[in-house]
């Protein structure tokens, strides 16, 4: 056990990494670490540089991984099953696809339009934003295994509840004719050698890295300002444990955002260490990743208002349920 928290705090945490970040703030800066420019800088440079490392890696490994899971793999895969099953599989395959919610709208597109059900397409696309393995590492390397695990199994639960209540309201007349009548092309599965499929792992890497790196210097800012900067009284009394709006409010403001989750791990890491519910910014993360307001309006594109507004609605509720939950059994967690 003491063999791997020492893992844990050398790999994930990076306390190594920490020590470094203080010797260059103290010795190099002349900076005192309890002042509020010390601490700030020893934030975003600790946590930029931290992050980085462990999302390149992560996404290489995940890529490498998800060259084994084309569309069209999956589509087959998901092509063959019905129900429970279905649903729950669909969810799974997007805890491998290192996708925002507005590059997950896509494959949305081309499953339905092969003809799977609609609900094995929404768990799908419910879980792709939310809940992969590089995020459930980053969690960890924040708070603990505890949380992350949690998050990843309630994430998966919203997406498998959230497709199977879309698929059984019998929607399918209200995704837009394009989609349903441009059938997906049944392509064979291409063989990748080694070389490719290392080749696609660094394209990835390059490719998310791109997209992620001013969300993650944002967030990284927001949360060095929010840990030293804003005082934990006024935090509390806005969002605070003890307020019963906290959840809803923190679920409304990440839906206008657009932000990989690694973005808003920072500022999640800042408000709980300012006494902020974990449910609370966990509900915030959520929005963010899975209701961003690009994401929404790609997807009106592809489906209805009614559609739409039932895949918000029943959402919007279950990360306030979980928002709550987190709130409550927090201290078996943490």
């Amino acid at each position: 056990m003491d063999s791997f928290a020492w893992l844990n705090d050398q790999l994930l945490r990076m306390n190594w990494l920490s020590d470094l970040v203080r010797l260059l703030i103290e010795k190099v800066f002349g900076l005192d670490m309890a002042s509020r420019l010390g601490g700030s800088l020893h934030f975003f440079i600790y946590d930029v540089i931290k992050i980085f490392i462990l999302l390149s890696v992560l996404i290489f490994v995940i890529s490498w991984v998800q060259s084994y899971f084309p569309p069209e793999r999956t589509r087959r895969i998901l092509g063959g099953m019905r129900g429970f099953r279905a649903n729950l599989t669909g969810a799974l395959l997007g805890t491998v696809t290192p996708f925002c919610s507005c590059s997950s709208i896509p494959l949305f597109i081309g499953f339905t339009s092969s003809g799977l059900p609609l609900a094995v397409t929404f768990s799908f696309l419910i879980s792709s934003p939310l809940v992969d393995l590089a995020s459930m590492i980053l969690l960890a390397s924040i708070f603990n295994w505890s949380i992350a695990l949690a998050y990843v199994v309630v994430g998966i639960v919203l997406a498998v509840l959230g497709g199977s209540l879309i698929g059984r309201a019998r929607m399918e007349r209200y995704v837009e004719a394009f989609v349903t009548q441009h059938r997906a092309l049944d392509l064979p599965v291409e063989q990748l050698t080694l070389a490719d499929r290392l080749r696609y792992a660094r394209q990835q890497v390059a490719e998310i890295i791109q997209r992620v790196w001013l969300y993650i210097l944002i967030g990284v800012g927001i949360g060095a300002a929010i840990h030293n900067w804003i005082p934990a009284e006024l935090i509390s009394d806005l969002i605070g444990q003890n307020n019963w709006w906290s959840v809803p409010l923190a679920t409304l403001v990440g839906v206008p955002m657009y932000a990989d989750i690694f973005g808003t791990l920072p500022i999640a890491e800042a408000l709980v260490a300012k006494g902020v519910g974990l449910g609370t910014v966990l509900a915030f993360m959520m929005a963010v990743t899975a209701l961003s307001l690009p994401a929404l309006i790609m997807l009106k594109k592809v489906v209805k208002a009614p559609l739409l507004a039932l895949f918000f609605t029943i959402v919007v509720v279950g990360i306030t349920l979980i928002g709550y939950l987190f709130n409550h059994f927090a201290y078996l967690l943490l």
